[in-house]
């Protein structure tokens, strides 16, 4: 009994006074509460030293988009010599655990930001720090932060640079990361939270997580926000942004389930075949923002309460204010956001390109009474939409059916409406069916296109509405 009473008390005297390690040039980073000795972070560990972690800044340009140029924080002249222009953006890429710098997604992303822009890209490689044990990794985290938030610091001393022009983008870890260097960083520009990591962090106090006040801007895609235990999901379901996106309810992506086992076959060898089969849900974060680069309008996210309302269509279309896009172009919604944190949903493909575009469509029936299914599709300047249901069940002339439906692409100009109904029943009068009115609506737009016909068709005859 005495001592167990003297391990209590051994253990309570470490959690007040805590070690502490001090690095030049970085500062000292302490053991004690809120980084460790608590509920959420039990274990104490302290950071490893900047040499150990090894992190490296890895600038890729529009001039020099395939190989990379090394910026040393110990060198400045090596952002001098290197093709870093004051005149453009900077976005840091920072990848999370197990990972590294030199990845390829990191690069893809920089190759689909030079499409759109000129930036000066630096993906941040700290994949000594990041490939160990889960604790340490975690820990290691500040380190990494406070470079990245020298680095930027040597930026705007030596070169005047622009803290607002400064946008930070961290994927799982990589999101803490770059909040660690945001809150050392005041009036950084924007942060991206990739599915910012859950163990470790979530219901932790600010100052050890990635939160709104580590940027002007922070906005956070959740792909895989399932409790960790039970369900494994390694991403945090705890609003950390200004704006938080939920795609595909921010839990289960689709094509995660069906791809699992041919992923860990892909010719990119087994490490990443088995990481995209344990992790799937949680490395979509990166590529649905890779991927927005490339669709500005492919990613209309609506405030709404929930996913399952939003599943029940009651968030449609977007309010007054307008809908934010996730990822890439979010920052364009920068100047609505509100002191309260906001939950935005959509849903996505289940494969590249994972952009979709929403329709809102209401059908106004005609003819026979019938039991059957009706369907739509688009037709516009820009293509084409196959058949989405829109009703089951017993079609009454007169009757409205509304619902809504994500395209693989935006049409452009509707300029026609097919319907299609049937209902696989043998029936001798061969009754037929139409609709009076069909309406449309885009997700992202107050218009509302009208289609009419006057005519009826028998099943499984597509009907053309036409503008009225």
């Amino acid at each position: 009994m005495v001592s167990s009473i003297w391990t209590i008390a051994l253990f309570l005297l470490g959690a007040v006074q805590g070690k502490e390690i001090c690095y030049s040039q970085l500062g000292c980073f302490s053991d004690a509460e809120p980084w460790g000795g608590t509920v959420i972070r039990p274990l104490k560990v302290l950071p490893w030293s900047p040499e150990k972690i090894g992190t490296r800044f890895l600038l890729y340009t529009n001039e020099n988009p395939n190989t990379f140029q090394n910026l040393l924080l110990s060198d400045p002249s090596t952002v001098e010599a290197s093709n870093f222009q004051i005149d453009r953006k900077t976005r840091f890429i920072i990848h999370g655990f197990i990972d590294k710098g030199d990845e390829s997604w990191l690069l893809d992303m920089c190759k689909n930001m030079f499409e759109v822009e000129e930036v000066n890209c630096i993906c941040v490689d700290w994949k000594k720090g990041s490939q160990t044990t889960y604790t340490q990794a975690a820990s290691n985290v500040r380190v990494v932060g406070t470079q990245v938030a020298q680095m930027i610091d040597m930026l705007s001393t030596n070169y005047n640079y622009s803290l607002s022009q400064v946008h930070l983008i961290g994927h799982s870890l990589g999101a803490h990361v770059a909040g660690e260097a945001g809150s050392r960083t005041p009036g950084l520009g924007r942060i991206t939270g990739l599915d910012p990591v859950e163990a470790s962090f979530q219901g932790t106090s600010e100052e050890v997580r990635l939160d709104p006040s580590d940027a002007t801007f922070v906005d956070v895609i959740h792909t895989d926000a399932a409790p960790l235990i039970p369900s494994l999901g390694f991403g945090s379901s705890q609003l950390m942004g200004h704006l938080d996106f939920f795609p595909n309810g921010g839990e289960e992506m689709p094509g995660c389930k069906k791809n699992a086992l041919s992923q860990i076959v892909d010719l990119d060898g087994i490490w990443s075949g088995t990481r995209d089969f344990v992790a799937c849900n949680h490395l979509r974060s990166y590529k649905y923002y890779s991927d927005s680069i490339l669709h500005p309008d492919g990613f209309t996210a609506f405030p709404c309460t929930t996913y399952k309302s939003f599943e029940s269509n009651k968030c449609f279309p977007c309010p007054d204010e307008g809908c934010p896009q996730m990822g890439h172009y979010a920052d364009r919604f920068a100047g609505r956001t509100s002191e309260t944190q906001q939950k935005f949903f959509l849903n996505t493909g289940d494969s590249s390109d994972f952009a979709r575009w929403r329709y809102g469509v209401s059908v106004t029936m005609s003819g026979k009474m019938v039991t059957g299914q009706v369907k739509v599709s688009l037709y516009g300047s820009k293509g084409n939409t196959h058949q989405f249901d829109i009703f089951r069940g017993l079609i009454t002339p007169g009757s409205t059916h509304s619902n809504e439906f994500d395209a693989k692409l935006d049409v452009g100009t509707i300029e026609k409406v097919k319907l299609l109904w049937n209902n696989h029943v043998i029936n001798p009068t061969f009754p037929k069916v139409g609709a009076s009115k069909i309406t449309v609506q885009k997700g992202d737009e107050k218009t509302m296109y009208s289609f009419c016909s006057q005519d009826t068709v028998k099943e499984n005859v597509l009907l053309t509405l036409m503008p009225c």
